[in-house]
């Protein structure tokens, strides 16, 4: 045992001893490569990463580590102005019935933040794009009243973020945005629309964020090749004013204004036209003679359709409003026009009825009072005029000869006229269609007479009163 314990003691001192002379060759050899590194020889020929070395003098430079950037710049200070401005890239649709518009823009801010100056001799900026966003501090601008917004992310996220050496700070993003638009209807389709995109900032109050308009009304620019299929753009223009609400307070909001003017053409082809056509197809009907029923019925529920057809059309793409438009009172206004035509062949039609039937009881009353045999006349016979007839009508009958009324007959009857009919033994055919067309009724109805004038001019003075007004 004694000699054991001998010999692992001698192993122990062994190693200690190897362990203590590498430790002074290591530092022999890092001591020998200092020396030489003073002398002007290199350590190593590794390339260096240039971009890792960047990106470290970059967080260096900015001191983004050194300062807390969830507070604003000058905290408990005065307000940090922000200016903004805006380029309009298009103007991509106007909805009437979602009563909103679509636009894409490019939103710039401008801010001075101290915590990000970095010296320079060239007095260059920095440009990084959205990574370092989420480092540092940012305006919360947000747009009211929107809808839906996105900031477009193909092929990386359209963020742009500059610094400059004093510590000014351009922040730059590529944004659409759907917004509310409280649009009138009233003078539809010759109307025009004003609608505004509005921004704000959402936690900041006027008293910690001051936002305006960087250059005024140069602040907003447009791409002149905007263009919309049914609105004509008039003008861009830019107001700023303080938004106030009971649980927060006074905040700075900024409007971008914007006027459209409707084009009219679509809607004259689509709507004026068609319906002013079916009023006119309309009024064929008073020329069509009035005993032709099949055809005056059917032109007239065809307009009338049409005309429904047309209103229908019209409303389909348009919101449910409360109030009239101006298509409204040209379309209602020419459904009555057409309907009216309809009601006035029901009343030429119901009158000629009844027309005709007192002249059937007249005829045939005349016919049993007025037909007596003339003695003395081998071939003739005699036939009573009511007194209804004209006296040109009884005139122009001619080969007739006139007898008077017998004495003893009523005195309302004496205005009666006996006509003698010669007849020939052989013109016993004859007799029956002379007869026949002796009634003498009128195939043109006085309504229908007075109706070819009224209805084309009333038409066409509500319709200088309509366009005088609209336009």
């Amino acid at each position: 045992m004694p000699y054991s314990a001998k010999l692992l003691l001698l192993i122990l001192c062994l190693s200690a001893l190897a362990e203590g002379g590498k430790h002074k060759s290591r530092k022999r050899r890092w001591s020998a490569n200092l020396e030489a590194h003073k002398h002007g020889t290199p350590l190593s020929k590794k390339v260096v990463d240039g971009t890792k070395t960047r990106k470290v003098k970059t967080d260096h430079l900015l001191r983004v580590e050194d300062h807390d950037f969830t507070m604003r710049p000058a905290f408990a200070g005065p307000a940090v102005p922000v200016g903004v401005d805006v380029q309009v890239e298009s103007l991509d649709s106007i909805s009437e019935v979602d009563m909103d518009f679509t636009m894409t823009l490019y939103l710039r801010h401008y801010w001075k933040d101290e915590r990000l100056s970095f010296p320079s001799t060239t007095n260059k900026s920095m440009t990084f794009d959205g990574r370092l966003v989420k480092k540092i501090w940012v305006p919360d601008v947000f747009f009211v009243h929107s809808k839906r917004s996105f900031i477009h992310d193909t092929t990386t996220d359209n963020i742009m973020l500059r610094v400059y050496p004093d510590g000014h700070v351009l922040y730059s993003l590529r944004v659409t945005v759907t917004a509310a638009c409280n649009m009138d209807f009233s003078r539809f389709p010759l109307d025009s629309q004003t609608c505004t995109l509005e921004l704000e900032s959402y936690a900041y109050t006027d008293e910690d964020l001051m936002l305006y308009w960087k250059s005024g009304d140069e602040s907003l620019s447009t791409d002149d090749r905007i263009s919309l299929s049914q609105f004509l753009i008039q003008k861009f223009h830019t107001t700023s004013r303080l938004a106030f609400y009971s649980s927060t307070g006074w905040y700075n909001r900024l409007y971008i204004n914007f006027t459209l003017r409707r084009h009219i053409f679509f809607f004259l082809l689509q709507t004026y036209f068609p319906a002013t056509l079916m009023v006119m197809l309309s009024w064929v009907s008073f020329w069509i003679d009035r005993r032709a029923v099949p055809a005056r019925v059917s032109l007239g529920i065809t307009t009338v359709l049409t005309m429904s057809t047309i209103i229908t059309g019209v409303n389909a793409s348009m919101p449910r409003v409360s109030y009239i438009k101006a298509v409204d009172i040209y379309l209602w206004v020419s459904f009555v026009f057409v309907f009216l035509s309809v009601l006035e062949y029901a009343a030429v039609n119901y009158l000629t009825t009844v027309k005709d039937g007192k002249d059937r009881k007249l005829r045939e009353k005349a016919r049993e009072q007025s037909l007596p045999c003339t003695c003395g006349l081998s071939h003739g016979r005699t036939m009573m005029l009511d007194g209804t007839y004209s006296e040109a009508d009884s005139n122009s009958l001619a080969g007739y000869t006139r007898a008077p009324m017998a004495t003893e007959e009523p005195p309302e009857k004496q205005e009666r006229m006996v006509v003698h009919l010669s007849l020939d033994n052989e013109s016993t055919g004859t007799k029956k269609k002379g007869l026949r067309g002796f009634r003498i009724i009128q195939n043109t109805h006085a309504i229908d007479t007075y109706s070819r004038m009224i209805f084309p001019g009333a038409y066409i003075f509500f319709n200088l009163i309509y366009w005088s007004v609209y336009c």
